[in-house]
């Protein structure tokens, strides 16, 4: 069969996404509505949640709000609760909620070290868990992890081993989910300037945003990049995709250890 526009559409579809108050979650969630789908939003802000939404209906598609911490198992049971009271079902899962902090390895102590956990993992297999049972056959559940996961990330050994643990954990739902035609894939993004990035650039390089971007073959995107990765994750035309990641990084995977020369070409 010849592959159609409409195959990008998803009329009819639940989606929930977490983390969607701004940056990427946001920039998702609004792209998944405007091809058709009710979503169901969380995150700790409240504000910018409640903007979201508005968005969202604005588009001409119903929201479901819920203020929580994705760290909170018991919260998390709730609100994936109310989502299905009002839709019936979830088509979409999009794990994107996580964060984290700049720090050398001996200098985080046992609590920051819990928080980058839970909030980069065990946030992650909560919703999953919590959702698995109103997933409806041919279901897609897409996991925001990192360019970090695939390579070393000194001064963010935690969270970085969290996104690993996510891509991982990904490819092994692929297959235990594959029964029921679910899908289980990873969107792993780098030079994405989001509102939860500021201040890690002076803290990392003493520099600014757009100087990572000199080392970025395509130099910096922005969070419709990510979104537009997800609405594909999300349809039809992905529906023999499955244990697989997304890299929408400007090439800097690819890259790895080369960095653009200043008189052109890359220099190892």
């Amino acid at each position: 069969m010849t592959v159609t526009p409409e195959q990008f559409s998803l009329d009819g579809r639940v989606a929930v996404v977490t983390g969607a108050a701004s940056g990427i979650g946001e920039a998702i969630a609004l792209a998944l509505a405007a091809f058709g789908a009710d979503l169901a939003v969380c995150d700790r802000d409240e504000p910018g949640l409640a903007s979201t939404v508005a968005a969202i209906e604005g588009l001409g598609r119903r929201a479901v709000a819920g203020i929580l911490d994705v760290r909170d198992g018991p919260a998390v049971v709730a609100f994936v609760a109310n989502a299905v009271d009002a839709f019936g079902r979830i088509d979409v899962l999009v794990n994107n909620a996580g964060g984290g902090f700049h720090s050398p390895f001996m200098d985080i102590s046992d609590k920051g070290q819990k928080a980058l956990v839970d909030e980069n993992f065990t946030s992650v297999t909560n919703f999953i868990r919590a959702s698995a049972p109103h997933l409806t056959a041919g279901a897609s559940i897409i996991n925001v992890t990192s360019v970090e996961a695939f390579r070393a990330a000194p001064g963010f050994s935690i969270y970085a081993a969290m996104k690993g643990a996510v891509e991982q954990l990904t490819r092994t739902l692929a297959l235990e989910f594959s029964d029921r035609r679910i899908r289980v894939n990873c969107i792993a993004p780098d030079a994405i300037p989001t509102p939860g990035d500021e201040g890690l650039a002076d803290a990392v390089r003493g520099g600014s945003q757009e100087g990572y971007a000199t080392a970025v073959p395509l130099g910096l995107g922005t969070v419709n990049d990510c979104a537009g990765a997800a609405v594909f994750l999300a349809s039809d035309l992905s529906g023999f995709v499955t244990g697989s990641t997304i890299h929408v990084d400007g090439g800097s995977n690819a890259a790895r250890g080369w960095r653009r020369s200043p008189g052109g070409g890359w220099l190892p």
